[in-house]
């Protein structure tokens, strides 16, 4: 078949009474439908459990590693700055701010041919591709001697960063269950904070490295960049493309992961380029409240180099309590987001009225900034867990995370020199960015609930049913397997027993 819209033809035709069933290319379908085709069994809850803790001790610290080293490299150049590096290279005060811009515009431009080959190639071996021409970068910066070679491996560094956090977001939503995937992605995503405290010891190690003809800012890159290469092939050999195939997991095993995810009505993946669903996820109203809801959070990004390890602390304390309360009580991102955000408007109260010499009191209320980093993790987890049909997810992926490179793209150039010392203006932006936020997270839930009240009093839909794929066997013959709803690779519009969490 050539398109799901050709798919819906045929889906829609068993209303016919002549028709009983209607077969569908196994490219049409989720890559887990050939693994579960015609097994509809339940999982035992303690063997569900069983595997799920399998595959946390065989994906988790890989991916939290990672996530933790692609924030520290990124940073690289504000903690280069304090090492030597604008003198060593000649950088003017506006190239210096460029070379942290370009790195979001690179990712922004990228973002959306990451994600479509994210989808096109094994997800885990696309990543380790991309992580090792990221090392490779990072090290080529221990050699450039002027702003024209920084600008290119800084546009390189953004480039390959356009795969990682989408990648993440599509393997948590192919391990685990929507419930689950809050936490996971809140784990791995509070690395930021810890890069934030274990980075600052690094650099202070290679301030103390004498060498002669090699500055200590090139000691950072070499040493972060090493790293950052030993992790790429870590994750070529030991990270799975999906639970269909990952080596950890034996036959049953990985049957038993995929159902395990069954009640995502997502399913796994599909290596086929969708074009309806690309149209779809462009026209649907929540990828744009989303999309606006996380445009504001480059914003804080100056705050990474201004503030201490605290705020890495401060970071992981509050993301993993967020997470933890979202995935307790059902139905709750929102609402946890939206709690979560009154410090950061109490931060910025207190940045602005508070008097210039009370430099504790401003400190706290920076400090009180980093709280609201819960919110995003929230929302990002939010977008797999709401978005099915594997084509319209990477274009929503791709959708959110562009709005995020366009925040920290634009944040550098509010902090004017005419707005010193106390940046007001500034810090007005960033407050008013806050309460749209709020806002826009309890616009998002109210949009969603109304979908789910409107989908519970619609009559079932009963349209694929009925829906089968060819199965060769081992001796040739061929059998006409059923497949599950779940695994027909439908959007969430298509599927309306898909129900939208809060």
């Amino acid at each position: 078949m050539g398109s799901s819209a050709e798919f819906d033809e045929k889906v829609s035709s068993r209303s016919k009474p002549e028709v009983e069933h209607h077969e569908v290319s196994t490219k049409e379908v989720d890559t887990g439908a050939a693994l579960l085709a015609g097994d509809d069994t339940e999982i035992d809850p303690a063997e569900a459990i069983r595997i799920r803790k399998k595959i946390d001790r065989h994906i988790m610290p890989l991916m939290c590693m990672l996530y933790w080293i692609q924030f520290t490299d990124k940073t690289t150049l504000g903690s280069s700055a304090i090492l030597g590096i604008e003198a060593a290279t000649h950088l003017t005060t506006n190239e210096y701010n460029w070379l942290g811009t370009i790195f979001y515009l690179s990712y922004l431009v990228f973002e959306y041919p990451q994600n479509l080959a994210l989808q096109r190639f094994p997800v885990g071996k696309w990543m380790s591709l991309n992580i090792l021409v990221w090392a490779i970068a990072l090290c080529a910066h221990a050699a450039c001697k002027n702003f024209a070679g920084l600008f290119v491996v800084r546009l390189i560094l953004g480039m390959c960063e356009g795969s990682i956090t989408a990648g993440f977001m599509i393997v948590s939503s192919m391990f685990y269950t929507r419930n689950e995937q809050t936490l996971r992605v809140g784990y791995w995503f509070l690395m930021n904070g810890t890069a934030q405290i274990i980075s600052g010891f690094i650099s202070f190690g290679s301030l103390h490295i004498k060498t002669s003809g090699f500055e200590p800012w090139q000691w950072l890159m070499i040493i972060m960049g090493t790293i950052t290469l030993i992790v790429a092939l870590c994750f070529f050999f030991l990270f799975p493309d999906s639970p269909v195939n990952a080596w950890f997991l034996t036959p049953e095993e990985r049957a038993i992961a995929v159902l395990r995810i069954r009640e995502n009505q997502t399913g796994v993946e599909n290596k086929h380029f969708k074009k309806e669903q690309m149209i779809e996820a462009l026209l649907d109203p929540k990828t744009w409240i989303k999309r606006l809801s996380l445009l504001p959070y480059g914003f804080t990004d100056l705050q990474t180099t201004l503030l201490s390890c605290v705020n890495g602390v401060v970071e992981i304390l509050t993301i993993g309590t967020g997470v933890n309360i979202a995935a307790r009580y059902p139905n709750s991102r929102a609402y946890v987001g939206f709690v979560y955000f009154i410090p950061n408007i109490l931060g910025v109260i207190l940045i602005n009225t508070l008097p210039w010499s009370d430099r504790v009191g401003l400190l706290f209320g920076q400090y009180l900034t980093g709280v609201g980093t819960t919110g995003f993790v929230l929302a990002l987890s939010w977008v797999s867990s709401v978005t099915a049909g594997h084509t319209k997810r990477v274009t929503t992926n791709a959708i959110m995370l562009s709005a995020y490179c366009i925040g920290n793209a634009a944040a550098p150039f509010m902090w004017q020199q005419k707005y010193k010392p106390r940046n007001h203006v500034p810090w007005l932006i960033i407050g008013i960015c806050y309460a749209c936020c709020m806002a826009l997270l309890l616009l998002i839930r109210f949009h969603l609930n109304r979908q789910n009240k409107i989908r519970d009093a619609e009559p079932r839909d009963d349209s694929y049913d009925n829906v089968y794929i060819e199965r060769v066997n081992d001796d040739g013959t061929v059998d006409e397997i059923k497949v599950e709803k779940g695994f027909l690779d439908l959007t969430d519009t298509q599927n309306r027993d898909f129900r939208y969490v809060l």
